[in-house]
């Protein structure tokens, strides 16, 4: 309980708590909020042991505290499907969470999993990693979000690889799924993720500093210029923006920090010879983008003069495909 309570930020520390609701209204009017942080812990923490706060408890401060701070964990996408000519299932909630429980807990006895409902139909789930010799890692938990009756889930990347296999087990039998899959999508922002694979697009994220967007700047043209020219460089303008409005759209783009390329090729060559040409493995090259807002700079690269319009498929195909992950080979 101290260290989910030291972590949360003083602005924050009201209003997380108020959304717990363990503490009463008349519990909290006897702290001193303007005290030091530590002996305000100390303070709240001697409450949550009148209350009797118990480990389940502390786990739904926890999850709260994630929720205001989702951006501060990477997450990954998992794509779930039905077998062959199954129907969909009329879906339960309480039942989802009793049957992932128990899928859990039957594989592994050192496991605990706290549940919080949210908006949207869905539900956050905590689990805190044991072994079968040691007791659960109540401060490296994992997180999952579930959308109820969709075939997706989320879950923040845990150190423990090897519990996936049973994390996705206890995910496709608990939402009425035949099969599993992990997506190519991976980012700090998962507002953008779920945008991404809902086909959500048309709506506000988080964006970065920049006040304005590089393709609604001006770019200015010289007034003593030929008016042959200005009108020459005004029909590029107004293509270059129809090309990217079509491409990107005119609403804010979902949030992600990167896109990776794997590259495979076979060396290829018409001169006889040569070391490349007698090697058997494939040539290998990874490129990286990297940005505060991937997608947004982008969308601005054209407008602003720095790339061609269009730009590749490659990059302009990211939140169609759900992927920024991507793997290219020779056909």
């Amino acid at each position: 309980m101290w260290r989910t309570i030291l972590k949360i930020p003083l602005t924050e520390m009201m209003t997380i708590l108020k959304t717990w609701n363990f503490l009463s209204e008349n519990q909290l009017q006897t702290v001193n909020f303007r005290q030091r942080k530590e002996s305000l812990v100390q303070d709240l923490v001697l409450l949550c042991e009148e209350n009797r706060a118990s480990l389940n408890d502390a786990a739904l401060l926890d999850i709260i505290y994630t929720q205001f701070h989702r951006h501060q964990k990477v997450w990954d996408v998992f794509q779930m499907s039905k077998g062959p000519g199954e129907d969909t299932d009329l879906f339960d909630m309480e039942q989802f969470k009793s049957s992932f429980k128990k899928i859990l807990k039957r594989a592994l006895k050192n496991v605990t999993v706290s549940f919080r409902d949210a908006e949207e139909n869905a539900v956050w789930i905590r689990i805190a990693w044991g072994t079968q010799y040691r007791k659960p890692n109540q401060y490296k938990p994992a997180y999952v979000v579930y959308y109820s009756q969709t075939p997706y889930a989320f879950t923040s990347s845990s150190q423990l690889k090897s519990n996936l296999p049973l994390l996705g087990q206890a995910l496709t039998v608990a939402s009425k799924h035949h099969q599993i899959v992990k997506m190519d999508l991976r980012s700090r922002y998962l507002d953008s993720l779920k945008a991404i694979v809902f086909k959500q697009y048309n709506q506000t994220f988080e964006t970065h500093n920049s006040t304005t967007p590089l393709q609604e700047r001006s770019l200015g043209l010289d007034i003593n210029m030929d008016s042959r020219i200005i009108h020459e460089n005004k029909t590029e303008k107004e293509r270059v923006q129809r090309v990217t409005q079509e491409i990107f759209g005119d609403y804010p783009q979902p949030r992600l920090e990167f896109a990776q390329y794997k590259l495979e090729t076979k060396f290829k060559s018409d001169l006889n010879g040569g070391i490349l040409a007698e090697r058997e493995e494939p040539l290998r090259c990874l490129v990286k983008f990297s940005s505060p807002h991937l997608l947004e700079a982008l969308k601005s690269l054209a407008p602003a003069g720095i790339a061609d319009a269009p730009l590749s498929p490659l990059l302009t195909c990211i939140p169609n495909k759900g992927m920024n992950y991507f793997k290219i080979r020779d056909k």
